[in-house]
C-alpha cells in the first residue's frame, strides 16, 4: 500500500505559481471542563466569489497545519479539532484549470496522492475531528468533511456534492472509498454518478443530514457556536450519534453487488458505454465494499491520474468553460443598456409549448402574461394546464402559497388580440408554417404598439420571411427554444437581417432573466442545433434508406458518445418533425442534405421502436423494418461513422465561415446546451479534431493546439 509520508511532494509547488492559496487559520476554542478544541478556519482571502480552492501550496499547508496539531494533541493541549471555512463556503474542490495544466501522468498521480496524503491527516490527528460545513462545498471540499469523525452542516447550505464525474474524473481524495461506508452504497451511488449526470446536481443543507452525510444540522445564525457547542457534548460524552445510513453486514453480503449491477445496466441504457468517469467511480464504489482505507485510496490514486491524462477530462473542463465562461458573456451581445424594459408578455397559441412559455416568462418575469389562441376551448385549457403545473410547484415546495396566488393572478387568457396593445413582447408558438406565422405577426402588429418586440420560437424557418409581411420588421426576433421548456438551458437567439440593436439586446436580457443560456445566431436554416443534428439525421436515415439495418447505423454513433441514438432521437422530436427539418435542409442545401421519402412514411406510419413497459427501447417495430427494406447498398458501420464525421466537420467548417455563430465554442455551447450532447466529448468540435475528421475535411483542425489529453 502506499505510504504518503514517504513521497516528495514539493515538486507540486512548480505548477501552482500563481495559486490563490487557501490558507488554514487556527485558533483555539475554550470547551467544556478544561478542554480545548483547534478550529482550524480555510479562507484564500477573496469575497464569496473567489471560492477556497485546494490546489498544491493549499494542500501542503493544510497538511503541515494538522501535522503540528497532531503534536498538540500528543502533548494534551488540544482535546479536539475541527474544519470549517470562510463565510458561505468550505471549499469548492481543486482548481480546475491547474488540473488541466497537469502534463503527464507521474504528475497527476502526485495530484491525487497529494489530496490523500493531506486530507487524510484529519482522520489520523490523534483526537476526535469534525468538519463544520458551513457552506458550499464540492468535490475536494465535501472530502475534507469525510475524513472528519464527525461532521454539522448549515441548514442554508446552497451546495453539496461530488460532481467529478460531471467533469470526467472521479472523487479521487477519499470520497468513492469513504462515502459509501459512512451512507451505503445505493445512498453513494446517487451523489457520485446519479446526481453528476443530472445536469450536477447538488444537495442542500437537509438533504446531506438525510442522507447521513452529516450527524447535525443546525441554523446559519448560530451555525458555528452550535457546531462548537455539540462538539463539545460529543467529546464529553454527553452526545452519541446514531447513523442509520451506515452499511451493515447485510448490505455488503447482499445489497452492495447488486446496487452496483443495477447501476451498470442503468448507464449502459442511458449514456452507452463511451464516457470513462461513471464508469471508473462505478469500479472504485464496488471496490469500497471492503472496507479497506488504503486499498481504496490506492485504487483511488491511479484511477484519477488515467482520467486526467486523457481526451475526456481535456474536453469536460474546455466544455465546463464554454457553460462557465462563455456563456455568461454571449458573443456578438448588443449593449444591455438599449434591451427595451418588458412590462407584459403576450403569447401567441395555447398549447402545450405555448403554455409551457407563459409559464415560464410569468414565474420568472413576474409580469402580466396573457395567452391566446383561435377558441377560448383551447384558451381555457392552456390556463388550465399552466394554474395545474403551478399548483405542482405549490406542493413540491418550490414555491410559496402566496407566490402561487400571485403567479396564477398575473397569467389571463382571450380570444380578442385587442387584449395585447399593451405588450411589451410577443412570442408565438404556432404551426411550423411560413404561412401561418406570417399572418399571426401581420395581424398582432395591428394591435401592439410599435416598440413591443415580436419573438418567433421557429426551430428552422428563416425570421426574415417569417417578418416578410410586417410594418416593422426590425422588432422581430428568433427565440428558439428546446423541448422541455423548463429544463433545457439554451435559447438560439436569431439576428435577422433587418433586427434591431434594441430588438437584440431586449431578447438577450429576456433570456437572461429566464435563466436560460442564450447564443446568438444568424438567420440561416436550423440556426445551429437543428442544423447540426440534420446532419446527422440526414446521414443516418440515407444509410437506412441505401439498405442499412437500423441497428448497424445505432453502432456507427456510439463513439459520439450521445445522449441517445439516431432514432430514438426521431421519435424523441417526432417522425414529421424530423421530416421537416430533413425536408427544409435539403431544400437549402441540396448538396449536402439527404431528404428521406422513407422517413415520410415512418410518420405517417407512425412507430419507430419497440419500448418495454418502463418506456426502455427493445428493438424496432416490424412495421417500420417493413417499410425501410429495399435499399441494395448497405454500408458497415465504420462508412457510416467516416461520413458523418467527416460531413459535421464540413458542415460546421462551413457555418464558421458563414459566421452563422462566431466560433467554435459557439457551436459546441449549443450542442452541449441544447442538444445535451456530452460534457466528455466537449460538444462537436474537439471530437472531430481527435479523430481527424476537420484534417480530411478542410485540412485544419477548429482548435489550435486541438483538446486532447497528454497520454502517459
Amino acid at each position: 500500500m502506499t505510504d504518503y509520508t514517504k513521497i516528495d511532494f514539493t515538486e507540486l509547488e512548480g505548477l501552482s505559481d500563481d495559486e490563490v492559496v487557501t490558507h488554514s487559520y487556527v485558533r483555539d476554542v475554550a470547551l467544556s471542563d478544561g478542554r480545548v478544541l483547534a478550529l482550524v478556519t480555510l479562507d484564500n482571502g477573496r469575497d464569496h466569489t473567489r471560492p477556497n480552492t485546494l490546489g498544491p501550496k493549499s494542500l501542503l499547508e493544510y497538511a503541515d497545519t494538522l501535522d503540528r496539531l497532531a503534536e498538540r494533541a500528543k502533548a494534551g493541549d488540544i482535546h479536539a479539532v475541527a474544519v470549517t471555512g470562510k463565510p458561505f463556503i468550505l471549499a469548492a474542490g481543486a482548481d480546475l484549470s491547474k488540473i488541466a495544466e497537469i502534463p503527464n501522468r507521474e504528475i497527476a498521480l502526485r495530484m491525487a496522492q497529494l489530496g490523500h496524503h493531506a486530507l487524510g491527516k484529519l482522520h489520523t490527528v490523534g483526537v476526535p475531528s469534525f468538519a463544520f460545513i458551513n457552506g458550499l462545498a464540492l468535490g475536494g471540499g465535501l472530502e475534507i468533511g469525510l475524513h472528519a469523525d464527525y461532521r454539522t452542516v448549515d441548514a442554508s447550505t446552497p451546495a453539496v456534492a461530488l460532481p467529478e464525474v460531471f467533469l470526467g474524473i472521479v472523487p479521487a481524495w477519499g470520497g468513492a472509498t469513504l462515502l459509501p461506508n459512512l451512507i451505503g452504497i445505493e445512498n453513494a451511488l446517487k451523489v457520485v454518478i446519479e446526481n453528476p449526470l443530472k445536469q450536477n446536481r447538488t444537495l442542500k443543507g437537509k438533504d446531506v443530514l438525510e442522507l447521513g452525510i452529516a450527524d447535525r444540522i443546525f441554523a446559519s445564525a448560530a451555525f458555528l457556536e452550535d457546531s462548537i457547542r455539540w462538539a463539545d457534548d460529543v467529546v464529553a460524552g454527553r452526545a452519541k450519534v446514531k447513523r442509520p445510513n451506515e452499511p451493515g453486514k447485510v448490505e455488503r453480503m447482499v445489497k452492495w453487488d447488486a446496487a452496483i449491477g443495477i447501476a451498470t445496466k442503468m448507464l449502459k441504457r442511458r449514456i452507452g458505454e463511451v464516457q470513462q468517469s461513471p464508469y471508473a467511480a462505478l469500479e472504485l464504489l464496488k471496490g469500497a465494499k471492503a472496507n479497506d482505507r488504503e486499498a481504496g485510496f490506492a485504487a483511488e490514486d491511479d484511477a484519477l491520474a488515467d482520467l486526467i491524462v486523457g481526451d475526456q477530462l481535456q474536453a469536460s473542463i474546455y466544455a465546463f468553460n464554454l457553460v462557465q465562461k462563455r456563456a455568461k458573456k454571449p458573443a456578438g451581445a448588443p449593449d444591455k443598456a438599449l434591451a427595451k424594459p418588458v412590462t407584459k408578455v403576450g403569447v401567441i397559441g395555447a398549447g402545450l409549448m405555448a403554455s409551457q412559455f407563459a409559464l415560464l416568462f410569468v414565474r420568472r418575469l413576474q409580469v402580466p402574461v396573457v395567452i391566446t389562441d383561435l377558441d377560448q376551448a383551447r384558451v381555457d385549457k392552456g390556463l388550465a394546464y399552466i394554474r395545474d403545473e403551478i399548483g405542482t410547484l405549490e406542493q413540491k415546495g418550490r414555491i410559496s402559497p402566496d407566490e402561487a396566488n400571485r403567479l396564477r393572478a398575473l397569467v389571463t387568457g382571450t380570444t380578442d388580440k385587442a387584449d395585447f396593445a399593451d405588450c411589451d413582447w410577443v412570442i408565438e408558438a404556432v404551426f411550423e408554417e411560413l404561412g401561418i406565422k406570417q399572418d399571426v405577426f401581420a395581424e398582432i402588429e395591428q394591435h401592439v404598439s410599435p416598440e413591443a418586440v415580436l419573438a418567433t420560437n421557429t426551430s428552422s424557418l428563416s425570421v426574415e420571411q417569417i417578418g416578410a409581411k410586417l410594418a416593422n420588421p426590425e422588432r422581430l426576433v428568433g427565440f428558439h427554444f428546446f423541448n422541455p421548456v423548463a429544463v433545457m438551458p439554451l435559447i438560439e437567439v436569431v439576428n435577422a437581417p433587418k433586427t434591431d440593436d434594441a430588438t437584440l439586446s431586449t431578447a438577450m436580457v429576456i433570456a437572461a432573466k429566464l435563466r436560460k443560456n442564450a447564443v446568438i445566431t444568424r438567420d440561416t436554416p436550423g440556426f445551429v442545433v437543428n442544423r447540426v443534428l440534420a446532419k446527422v439525421l440526414g446521414e443516418t436515415m440515407h444509410a437506412v434508406d441505401e439498405g442499412t439495418p437500423f441497428e448497424v447505423v445505432d453502432e456507427s454513433v456510439t463513439p459520439f458518445g450521445l445522449p441517445m441514438g439516431p432514432f430514438e432521437l426521431l421519435e424523441l422530436v417526432g417522425l414529421k418533425v424530423g421530416a421537416h427539418v430533413l425536408d427544409t435542409h435539403h431544400g437549402a442545401f441540396p448538396e449536402r442534405f439527404f431528404a428521406s421519402d422513407n422517413l415520410h412514411r415512418l410518420a405517417e406510419h407512425g412507430k419507430l421502436l419497440e419500448r418495454d413497459g418502463k418506456g426502455n427501447v427493445t428493438g424496432y417495430d416490424k412495421g417500420a423494418v417493413k417499410i425501410v427494406a429495399g435499399g441494395t447498398n448497405p454500408m458497415t458501420a465504420e462508412e457510416i461513422r467516416t461520413r458523418l464525421e467527416d460531413g459535421l466537420a464540413d458542415e460546421i467548417h462551413r457555418m464558421l465561415e458563414d459566421d452563422v455563430v462566431h466560433a467554435p465554442e459557439d457551436i459546441d455551447l449549443c450542442m452541449i446546451l441544447g442538444a445535451g450532447w456530452p460534457f466528455q466529448m466537449g460538444g462537436a468540435t474537439p471530437y472531430l479534431d481527435r479523430v481527424g475528421a476537420s484534417e480530411r475535411a478542410f485540412g485544419d483542425t477548429f482548435h489550435h493546439p486541438p483538446v486532447a489529453g497528454v497520454g502517459a
